[in-house]
């Protein structure tokens, strides 16, 4: 069934050839054309060749081309995928991390929470609504799926501007489960019917059972998590990929000898665990980030190890085109248009009723069943009372990130920062943000 992809900043070899080889590898989306889009032309051409090169070797039953008109490429489109940054990401990442820190907020992470969140909000998502408002212009009725963070910020703000526009925000964290609850529990996923929800990266297992019993698993996993969690591979180069994959590393063909430690970069995520009883589907790098005295607890060597491996790997990593799934794009597509009411684990919408006691227009992650209607949040009912209040918590901040991009306002940017629970502090804030204005000019300079 031939549909029309628009992959907007394609120029990003990791994004683009891998959303390419998750469409090349579909039989049901055959005949599909796949318009490559970004800024770059140099990169997002090296992109098409290689792609066009893969179509010719495999025989592959799809077409690519690439334009630097944004215009241009949204003409037709079923299907817009963005996947943007905003200058070197790392050394604004750092910015949006450190700075705060020397102003005296003690922020772990800075990507999707806290001051960090903001200024990266405030800095990625005017570029967005601009994307939007010619999808909404060119191809109102296609479906936008936004891979970018912060997650949460960027979709309530671009639903507040766009309300009819059909936005979806995805993410992988949730496929952590499906690595970690098997060697947990010591049985397969497939046993399992497993429900998480909340915020992007501030998410929460909240059911689980046995598909063969339907009985309760919770209880297994809060008793078996801490042995397995408090017992994890040193964490070193050799043995890294264990933290991502829950499997040991080898090393010339045999298992090394493994130095435990306990909760790496899980400091929050064990509190979260042992205090409110709910398992986090992600580590202290973005859980963290949401909550106010993670600070205090937190595996602060973890994170930062994390994040120099991850900043090492995308500046060393060759990505390739691989014909396999490795986001969630194509089996959503593909749900639409078979119209196989199968149920998605994750997807970033309006809440509308999806989490009690949460507000309609804050977007929340959540699962939903996929048919060829579209894609419908399924209701999760009443959380946890406390893991509600530390969701509750973030209300506010998202609400005024979305007022200060909108209107564009530098003193609705310092409200956002005051209301959100991360900064615990008032002198120096004003002048934060004025540094930050200053030294991320180029994007920030909107605010007035």
């Amino acid at each position: 069934m031939e549909k029309r992809f628009v992959l907007i900043g394609a120029g990003s070899a990791q994004f683009g050839y891998g959303t390419i080889g998750d469409i090349f590898q579909s039989e049901v989306l055959a005949g599909s054309h796949i318009v490559l889009h970004d800024i770059n032309p140099v990169t997002m051409g090296v992109v098409q060749e290689t792609s066009q090169a893969y179509i010719d070797a495999h025989n592959l039953p799809y077409t690519v081309s690439a334009t630097t008109d944004r215009a241009e490429a949204l003409q037709g489109a079923d299907f817009v995928i963005i996947s943007i940054e905003i200058g070197d990401r790392f050394e604004l990442w750092e910015m949006d991390w450190r700075i705060p820190q020397q102003f005296g907020i003690q922020q772990v992470y800075g990507e999707n929470g806290g001051p960090g969140g903001l200024f990266h909000a405030l800095r990625i998502t005017p570029p967005i609504l601009e994307i939007c408002a010619d999808v909404m212009a060119i191809c109102p009725d296609a479906y936008v799926f936004n891979f970018s963070n912060p997650m949460s910020r960027i979709c309530t703000t671009v639903h507040r501007a766009f309300p009819e526009l059909n936005f979806i925000g995805l993410c992988h964290e949730i496929k952590s489960l499906e690595r970690f609850l098997p060697l947990v529990l010591e049985r397969p996923y497939t046993d399992l019917s497993v429900r998480a929800a909340g915020l992007n990266h501030f998410s929460a297992v909240l059911t689980a059972t046995y598909r063969d019993t339907g009985a309760d698993a919770y209880p297994d996993i809060r008793e078996r998590a801490p042995h397995f969690f408090g017992n994890m591979p040193l964490l070193d180069t050799a043995r890294k990929y264990f933290k991502e994959t829950g499997q040991a590393a080898a090393v010339n063909g045999n298992a090394p000898t493994v130095i435990t430690e306990a909760w790496p970069e899980r400091g929050v995520f064990r509190a979260v665990l042992e205090r409110f009883g709910v398992l986090p589907i992600t580590s202290d790098s973005h859980f963290g980030e949401y909550i106010q005295w993670a600070y205090d607890v937190t595996d602060h060597k973890g994170i930062n190890d994390f994040y120099r491996f991850y900043k090492g790997y995308l500046t060393k990593v060759e990505p390739k085109i691989e014909q396999k799934i490795k986001e969630r794009i194509v089996p959503i597509v593909e749900g639409m248009v078979t119209d196989s009411g199968y149920e998605e684990p994750a997807v970033n919408i309006p809440n509308n009723g999806f989490i009690d006691d949460l507000p309609d227009w804050l977007v929340v992650e959540v699962p939903a069943t996929v048919d060829k209607d579209g894609i419908h949040g399924i209701p999760m009912g009443q959380l946890p009372k406390g893991f509600l209040g530390l969701l509750r918590n973030q209300v506010a901040a998202h609400d005024m990130t979305a007022e200060a991009i909108l209107h564009k306002s530098r003193e609705l940017a310092l409200q956002a920062l005051l209301v959100d629970p991360i900064v615990t502090r008032y002198q120096g804030m004003e002048e934060m943000l004025d540094t930050m204005i200053d030294y991320q000019r180029d994007w920030l300079g909107y605010l007035e």
